[in-house]
């Protein structure tokens, strides 16, 4: 069986320096079914960052893309999250 991977932009209400806060806190909601595979940052504009995280769960569990940006979005200081990219991967 596969693995799904996915790419979320997680936005902050304002300008931050570092993540490190931030990626406690996602790492703390993820499924226990599912791993970090990564985080990144993007430039927005005017010092604004947004922080790419890669999620990787098994295909077989159905509704985990949505569940976990609404999650994003709760979280304390997040102005808003988004699904980037979906892609199936055949390595576990």
């Amino acid at each position: 069986m596969g693995s799904v991977i996915v790419t979320y932009k997680v936005f902050p209400e304002d300008i931050v320096e570092n993540f490190d806060a931030l990626k406690k806190q996602i790492d703390n909601i993820k499924p226990e079914f599912a791993s970090i595979e990564g985080y990144g940052e993007e430039e927005v504009a005017f010092g604004l960052k947004a922080l790419l995280v890669q999620l990787k769960f098994p295909e077989d569990k159905g509704g985990v893309v949505d569940e976990f940006e609404e999650k994003l979005a709760k979280i304390s200081g997040v102005s808003q999250a988004q699904c980037m990219f979906v892609r199936r991967s055949s390595r576990d």
